[in-house]
């Protein structure tokens, strides 16, 4: 096989790694994008919500909320700078029976631990006074929170890795790889083979496999469908509105794209499969009355089968069902390898400060 020399190598063209691209090729680093697929951004970073989080959810000392915080700032900035589209709409949490308001009382604390400073809990007649559409009986406001053109942001993001040097190359997996002593070797596709002083497993669903193909023992990863239905038409609200967060997930919440239409999602299907080759996007339309009941807890007046199927997006995961919600995983012990595994949201909003964690520790 070919034997190219380059200076790093980034694994994955989603909005992670063309972050990290970006970052490292802005440091004048000679960087190459290998993305198996036939485009970029086509796995998690296409099948989200689209949301840039404020950094309610994870303890104060995670990861999630260092890096959802610090990434929210430098993602609004960047959106601004390179007038990308999104909005700074702001996100109601409700809640839909008096016993969950010490519920929400404990997210705001939870929040204002983060360093979250702009959260206010709302009385029941405050939030409708926002969203009259809601029936709750209380909220909390999060003025932070808003949505952003995702594929935008890549495109954004690619452009100025490739001003900088940077070269991405599709249709190019990683099919084995290791250390020889004074760097990395990978196989790509079963064609080539590149050699590189520092590779970024950037993967994300197939992270956990990219690292087996490296010789690198990594945790295995658990995988969490979330469907979405979209409602037809424009939506009677201007917020976000998500319920309290469940097991596994934020709940099935309503989320507006830049248009105002509304979706509803993603709830939380755990799928016995661990290969990420094996994945199937298909939406399961036998969940819409489930998904119709539970945002009728919060809009009763939800019209009758007007939810229509949407897609859907798998999450990777590094704990299962039953179990704590893990953090991310960014291991940097080995020397000219940086792993990122089990980045899920708030992965989006983080990934400006999760390429500045790479770039700090690239050399």
């Amino acid at each position: 096989m070919p034997l190219d020399t380059v200076d790093a190598v980034v694994i994955g063209a989603g909005v992670v790694g063309l972050a990290v691209a970006r970052a490292l090729a802005q440091h004048g680093r000679q960087v190459v994008i290998l993305e198996a697929a036939s485009q970029f951004g086509t796995g998690i970073s296409s099948r989200n919500s689209e949301v840039i989080h404020a950094g309610l959810y994870n303890s104060p000392h995670s990861l999630k909320t260092q890096l959802c915080i610090e990434g929210r700032g430098l993602l609004y900035a960047y959106c601004e700078a390179r007038h990308i589209p999104h909005r700074r709409c702001g996100k109601l949490v409700v809640a839909t029976r008096t016993q969950d308001l010490p519920r929400l009382e404990a997210l705001a604390a939870a929040g204002a631990a983060n360093g979250v400073d702009d959260l206010a809990l709302l009385p029941a007649e405050a939030a409708m006074a926002r969203e009259p559409a809601l029936r709750v009986t209380g909220a909390l406001w999060s003025p932070s929170s808003g949505i952003v053109d995702s594929h935008a942001l890549m495109l954004s993001l690619l452009a100025d890795a490739e001003a900088a040097g940077a070269v991405l190359a599709l249709n190019s997996a990683v099919t084995g790889g290791g250390a020889d002593g004074t760097g990395w070797w990978l196989e790509v596709s079963g064609t080539a083979q590149l050699r590189a002083t520092t590779v970024v497993n950037a993967a994300g669903l197939f992270a956990a496999q990219v690292s087996a193909a490296l010789g690198v023992p990594a945790p295995e990863l658990r995988f969490a469908q979330g469907h979405y239905f979209a409602l037809p038409g424009r939506a009677p609200f201007r917020h976000l509105v998500y319920p309290l967060p469940v097991e596994g997930g934020l709940g099935v919440h309503l989320t507006l794209d830049l248009a105002g239409q509304a979706r509803f999602g993603p709830d939380v299907q755990w799928l016995p499969t661990r290969d990420p080759a094996s994945l199937d996007y298909r939406v399961d339309t036998s969940r819409r009355p489930a998904f119709e009941a539970e945002v009728r807890q919060y809009w009763p007046g939800l019209p009758e089968g007007a939810l229509q199927p949407a897609y859907s997006g798998i999450r990777p995961k590094l704990s299962g069902p039953g179990e704590p919600a893990a953090d991310f995983r960014l291991d940097a012990d080995r020397p000219g390898l940086i792993q990122l595994l089990g980045v899920e949201s708030p992965g989006l909003t983080a990934s400006l400060a999760l390429a500045d964690w790479v770039a700090a520790r690239a050399g």
